[in-house]
């Protein structure tokens, strides 16, 4: 185990020990847990303000100083577990998902050690075991949903190490700051976050998932650029001549509710996850509240460069709800059906793609549309051969070529179903050996039918232009070779001529190229005030709307 390098750059940033190739507690955080694993008769842990205290106990165990974390997190967790849950909520936490949980962190070394001995035979030819993957080093991680569980209890507990994790530009993981926030300044929003991170424990507790999740650094393979750059420049965006892919307006409904088979992006920080964390509630905040195994990625994915994205197959949806930013409100349980590949992993694909933050007028420069659309191909693109970069002495980004290995798999399985937490530890073994097994001699699945989710990507409070910003993403998908974009507008007044203005396009059999040069032309002229039309207006003067573009202030 000592000689691993993939263990050996992850265990800097996890709260574990190694002796004799075995990973393990410090004794007297086995002591608490085993207490608290009992109940409160056993560990007087009945309240937020005691949790809290066993905490920073346990923190000192490992030699984590609590001055590291948040100072309004010990109000926090109080103000939760002892003011806003009903005291009957309140006492089951106390009683059984808190005893639960302990047991579930007295099994992360065993649950790591598993991972470690069979990440190497898990997919042949590929690395996938749990890793530090930094910017520039293509690469996939392999973690099973119980792991996970294991690593996000450990985050519920703030017992991650956190004095070395902004040299590596990694996104904070511990809990405290989301418990902090909520005694900073509440708002029932920011609680309903948490009650989302409530269900899942709750529901993982009950009940054990037994698939996997792959978190993916993808980056832009060196056939799409020359070797004294990192992505394409704007004269082979110009040259294009694939042609556009279909695309779907839908003025109405969500993207993590499509039913399209397609990959669905989440409009991201360059730090994954964004403020799920901390104060954040816009869509990628959501997302990873409702599908919380993403907030696994944050414990080993570095910040995204301009030629990076980051893809996340498998993430269980747990949670239902309504509304966004200030109105967002928990809504109770979510029974995710999706079926399951090979690999065990849910069908749904999440691609993290970071947009420029409040660009302004800057978007309309050519090195700004470039830096977005070859952001949006690099998240878009099937790298059909691996995941591995397989030189790690070259430069150069090369694609290995284990083809069959690339994608989601012809076999169709029902949804992975749960195993009681108590009973894991039996199963386990023979999981592990079923999951090399299952994949092996699987043909890979095509991925013609794959398209793109999308919406209104870094037009928030990151200042993008919508209408360029739906030119970027389809010219993107459609270099990509992706079938269709389905894009949700959610109701925004600038893209009410989005599909009268593709399929005026379509119907015209324009190519990447046209459409490129087109958007050139257009911005340029907005950077140098020639025009004050949207992009919309300006290609179709008679489009019965208001001319002037919306502001980019």
């Amino acid at each position: 185990m000592e000689s691993r390098e993939d263990l050996n750059s992850i265990l800097p940033y996890l709260p574990l020990l190694i002796r004799s190739s075995s990973l393990y507690w410090p004794p007297r955080v086995v002591e608490a847990l085993k207490a608290m694993s009992e109940g409160p008769t056993h560990s007087r842990v009945d309240s937020g303000e005691v949790l809290w205290q066993a905490i920073s106990d346990m923190r000192r165990s490992l030699s984590l100083s609590a001055r590291l974390l948040s100072p309004s997190a010990p109000q926090g967790y109080a103000l939760l577990f002892d003011e806003l849950i009903h005291g009957r909520d309140s006492k089951r936490w106390f009683d059984e998902i808190i005893p639960a949980l302990a047991r579930l962190l007295l099994q992360l070394p065993s649950l790591l050690e598993m991972h470690f001995q069979n990440a190497d035979g898990a997919v042949s030819g590929v690395e996938t075991g749990l890793r530090l993957l930094e910017p520039q080093q293509a690469g996939v991680v392999f973690l099973r949903q119980e792991l996970i569980g294991a690593l996000l209890a450990c985050a519920f507990f703030c017992l991650f190490p956190v004095s070395n994790r902004g040299a590596k530009d990694l996104s904070v993981i511990n809990f405290d700051n989301l418990f902090a926030s909520l005694y900073e300044s509440y708002s029932e929003s920011h609680e309903s976050k948490i009650r989302c991170i409530m269900n899942y424990f709750e529901r993982v507790c009950s009940c054990m998932p037994t698939g996997t999740v792959s978190f993916e650094r993808k980056i832009l393979p060196a056939e799409y650029h020359n070797s004294s750059t990192t992505a394409p420049d704007a004269d082979f965006w110009s040259k294009s001549d694939i042609s556009l892919c279909a695309f779907k307006v839908h003025s109405s409904g969500l993207i993590e509710d499509q039913s399209d088979n397609a990959l669905e992006v989440d409009f991201a920080n360059k730090y994954l996850g964004g403020g799920s964390l901390n104060r954040g509630c816009v869509q990628e905040e959501i997302r990873f509240m409702i599908n919380p195994e993403l907030i696994a990625g944050m414990l080993f994915l570095p910040r995204m460069d301009d030629n990076e994205a980051i893809e996340i197959v498998g993430a269980e949806r747990f949670s239902c709800y309504t509304g966004y930013a200030s109105s967002f409100r928990f809504a109770g349980d979510y029974i995710d059906k999706k079926t399951v590949d090979a690999f065990k992993r849910r069908r749904t694909r999440i691609v993290a793609i970071d947009a420029l933050c409040a660009p302004k007028m800057r978007h309309f420069k050519d090195v700004c549309l470039l830096r977005e659309i070859n952001k949006a191909l690099c998240g878009f693109l099937i790298q059909r051969k691996s995941w591995q970069h397989q030189n790690k002495g070259d430069n150069d980004i090369q694609l290995a070529s284990n083809d069959k290995y690339s994608g989601l798999l012809h076999t169709e399985t029902s949804t992975s179903h749960g195993a009681a937490l108590d009973d894991a530890e039996t199963n386990r073994e023979k999981q592990a050996s079923n999951f090399v097994r299952d994949v092996e001699g699987s043909d890979c699945m095509n991925h013609e039918d794959v398209g793109v989710a999308t919406g209104n990507w870094g037009c928030g409070v990151f200042g993008g232009d919508p209408e360029l910003k739906a030119m970027i993403q389809w010219l993107a998908a459609s270099q990509a070779r992706r079938p269709f974009i389905s894009y949700y507008t959610f109701g925004a007044q600038a893209l009410e001529n989005l599909d009268q203005v593709t399929k005026w396009i379509l119907s015209h059999d324009w190519t990447v190229g046209d459409l490129w040069n087109m958007m050139l032309e257009y911005s340029a002229q907005r950077l140098y005030k020639q025009t004050n039309l949207g992009f919309f207006s300006w290609l179709l003067p008679s489009l019965p709307t208001n001319n002037e573009a919306i502001s980019p202030s």
